[in-house]
C-alpha cells in the first residue's frame, strides 16, 4: 500500500513549495539543494513504505502521550550533528500520512530532548475533536443509564 503525503504544518508546505520553485528556477543555494534532496528522498520512501529501513521510522512515546495519538519520527539523515527528523502521523483518512514537523534531532539522551519538540496544530485539533467525542460518548452512556421518569 502506498500513502499520499500531506503537509500538516503551513511552514512545511511553504518550505516544500519554495524549494521546488527554486529548483525549477535553478536558484537553489548549496544547503537548500542538500535539504531538498534529503527531504524528497524521505518523502518518497515514506509514501512508498513508512517502515522503509532507510527511514528508521519509530514511534516517539513521549510525543504520542503528549498529543494523545501515535507520533512517528523518521530520519532525513543520520550520523551528522543535529540530523534532521520528520515527525508524522497516520491520517486523517486511510492511506494518508500527515507530516507535522521537521526538526533537528532532539538529543533523546537528554531528559528534556523531546519536550522541546513542537508539532503542528493539526495534532492539537485532532486531540480536541477526540476529547469532545469522548465526552459526548460519556454523556450518551449516562443518559442511557438514567431511569426514565413516568
Amino acid at each position: 500500500m502506498s500513502f499520499s503525503i500531506e503537509w500538516g504544518v503551513p511552514e512545511m508546505d511553504a518550505l516544500w513549495t519554495g524549494l521546488l520553485a527554486k529548483f525549477d528556477a535553478n536558484t537553489l543555494a548549496g544547503d537548500e539543494t542538500r535539504l531538498l534532496k534529503k527531504l524528497r528522498k524521505a518523502v518518497l520512501w515514506l509514501a512508498e513504505n513508512p517502515a522503509h529501513p532507510g527511514l528508521q521510522s519509530h514511534e516517539i512515546d513521549m510525543l504520542s502521550k503528549r498529543y494523545g495519538e501515535k507520533v512517528w519520527q523518521s530520519y532525513l539523515e543520520n550520523r551528522t550533528p543535529a540530523a534532521g527528523r520528520l515527525f508524522w502521523i497516520y491520517g486523517p483518512e486511510r492511506g494518508v500520512i500527515t507530516v507535522i514537523g521537521l526538526e533537528p534531532h532532539p538529543e533523546s539522551s537528554k531528559r528534556s530532548g523531546y519536550a522541546k519538540v513542537t508539532l503542528s496544530s493539526v495534532v492539537r485539533q485532532r486531540m480536541a475533536a477526540a476529547q469532545k467525542e469522548r465526552w459526548a460518548k460519556i454523556r450518551r452512556t449516562e443518559d442511557e443509564r438514567r431511569p426514565r421518569g413516568g
